[in-house]
């Protein structure tokens, strides 16, 4: 096969890797933040979170993190003067930094799926940061091919997150909540009541 098709795939799914990644965390969060729920809502929401996890975990994430391993090595063989260069050995290792990652929300995936919760959301959302960081690193690193200048574009995204996180916290605190538990009640509601009608 031409070496650009097997970039081609490679990209690809390091794309829906990174996506199953951030989406997964996301879903932990909800799923944190519904243990503070009344019965029957957190289990409601427990249930669908626990679904759409195992979904989207054996589904989007773990396949295309193989396959973004299987294309990468065929790149490597096919041309392995990639080696030798200075930059492609942080880039390995910020893409072993992203294999422990993984098997991290492994781990919390587990747990959540066996109703363990043992991280609050806000530890989860500065979790869900470190794939950002390592997304930033490698995209800096394979496009400017430098094993320096990758530093100043994680100091930006590290900048950013902060920014992002002391937002998210304001927003919290602004927002009025009670607008959108009606919304979740009446849905519960409503999915309780259809229940009742089918037994």
């Amino acid at each position: 096969m031409d070496f650009l098709y097997i970039k081609s795939l490679h990209i690809i799914f390091v794309v829906t890797w990174f996506a199953g990644l951030f989406y997964m965390v996301r879903l932990f969060i909800y799923h944190t933040e519904a243990e503070k729920k009344e019965t029957p809502a957190k289990e409601i929401l427990q249930t669908q979170y626990k679904l759409m996890q195992k979904r989207l975990w054996y589904i989007i994430a773990w396949p295309s993190a193989v396959l973004a391993s299987f294309f990468a090595f065929w790149m490597l063989v096919k041309n392995p003067i990639y080696l030798e260069m200075p930059w492609m050995h942080v880039k390995l290792a910020f893409v072993l930094a992203l294999y422990f990652y993984h098997g991290a929300c492994h781990s919390i995936f587990k747990q959540l799926q066996r109703d363990e919760v043992k991280y609050s959301s806000l530890k989860l959302r500065i979790w869900n940061e470190v794939a950002t960081i390592i997304l930033f690193a490698v995209v800096f690193l394979v496009v400017l091919k430098n094993a320096i200048n990758w530093i100043w574009g994680v100091i930006g995204i590290v900048l950013v997150s902060v920014l992002l996180m002391m937002s998210v916290r304001l927003y919290k605190k602004i927002r009025a909540k009670k607008s959108w538990d009606k919304y979740e009640e009446e849905l519960i509601k409503n999915n309780t009541q259809n229940e009742d009608k089918l037994s």
